[in-house]
């Protein structure tokens, strides 16, 4: 399995074939919309994630093996994408991973950047409940052990 800085480094490759925004904006749309699309049961007012301009659901399980998998939709396309590539940076990792990891892919792709001051404030918003989610897992863990 691949580690959290080593899906960083693929996402970073992936962007530095594009020099036009307009040919990177298009790469998330479409990393968006190869995402699978959450269950309609999962888009709930629980699940919407707070601080984004566009609608969010970000849903979190723990799996046996002790990985943190999420899964997350939104209305907007660029959106979609953003946090399609949250998710494939840091889900299915440990809950101790998540937490202590340092993003550095947002800024050296140019992502912060090139996003509108309210998308920037969502996507800081997506991060914040990923990693929310991550505390509360490892929280739970160290109560039962």
């Amino acid at each position: 399995m691949m580690t959290i800085n080593e899906i960083q480094d693929e996402i970073i490759e992936e962007f530095a074939d594009f020099d036009d925004w307009m040919d990177r904006y298009q790469l998330l749309i479409d990393l968006g919309n190869d995402q699978q699309p959450l269950p309609a049961s999962a888009k709930t007012d629980q699940n919407l994630i707070e601080g984004c301009q566009s609608r969010v659901w970000l849903t979190a399980e723990l799996t046996p093996e002790g990985l943190v998998h999420f899964e997350a939709e939104s209305d907007a396309l660029i959106v979609k994408g953003i946090v399609a590539l949250l998710i494939r940076v840091l889900s299915d990792h440990t809950p101790s991973e998540i937490v202590g990891a340092e993003l550095y892919f947002i800024e050296r792709i140019g992502l912060r950047e090139h996003l509108s001051p309210t998308r920037s404030n969502g996507l800081l918003a997506m991060l914040r409940q990923m990693r929310m989610y991550a505390l509360a897992f490892q929280s739970r863990a160290a109560h039962e052990d």
